[in-house]
């Protein structure tokens, strides 16, 4: 039993998806890089629970 030829159609598809492939990964490592930053910085992070918080209204400046 033989191997039929690759048709060009394959051959241009594979390095489309490639081409995809290639780019979700950066976008993923982009998305994880940003994270891991954002979470050795220590910034506090709060999630929104619908309520209000006094640290995240301005304040107005007395003199």
């Amino acid at each position: 039993m033989t191997f039929r030829p690759e048709h060009e159609l394959h051959k241009r598809r594979f390095s489309r998806n490639l081409g995809v492939g290639l780019t979700l990964g950066a976008f993923v490592l982009l998305v994880f890089a940003l994270t891991v930053v954002k979470v050795k910085r220590g910034d506090p992070m709060q999630g929104y629970d619908h309520v209000i918080q006094p640290e995240a209204v301005p304040q107005e400046k007395t003199e």
